[in-house]
């Protein structure tokens, strides 16, 4: 999400000596050039469980999916979704998911974490005429299974 300069925030919290609840959510209200459009708001919220110790080593997760989306003028990779470059889109997803993650101790206050997961979305929307104007032409929903993060995060440690 940092690389499309889209909002992004985290938070995990332990649960128990081997289970975390990791929150995690994202927001971008802007419009790119050329009218390409991706404004959305999700969250990821995820269940994890650490094989050694919380926060350091591996760990497995469930994790829930959904938001709000709005995107128009987008040419997605290996041919997914080629209405989205000539059209715009509107609705709301969700979905759920597995993954597998680890996290390494650079220091006292900081870890890096690596985390990838596959999974499920039910996507519903609304497709437009055009990319910024246009009626509506009709509506529907796609199943999506694949992918459903990936992820390599620098994380500050706050500790009692």
């Amino acid at each position: 999400m940092d690389a499309l300069k889209i909002i992004n925030l985290g938070a995990e919290v332990s649960l128990s000596k081997k289970l975390t609840l990791d929150l995690y959510a994202n927001y971008n209200p802007w419009s790119y050039k050329n009218q390409k459009m991706m404004k959305m708001l999700t969250f990821q919220p995820e269940l994890r469980y650490w094989f050694c110790d919380k926060f350091n080593g591996h760990f497995v997760g469930v994790h829930l999916h959904g938001g709000v989306y709005q995107a128009a003028a987008i040419d997605m990779p290996w041919g997914i979704w080629t209405e989205l470059k000539d059209h715009r889109f509107k609705g709301h997803f969700y979905g759920a998911g597995v993954s597998y993650g680890y996290q390494w101790i650079l220091g006292k206050h900081w870890n890096l974490e690596g985390n990838i997961g596959f999974g499920y979305a039910r996507v519903k929307y609304e497709q437009f005429e055009c990319k910024t104007c246009g009626e509506k032409k009709g509506e529907g929903h796609k199943n999506y299974v694949g992918p459903t993060k990936a992820a390599i995060s620098l994380i500050p440690q706050i500790r009692n």
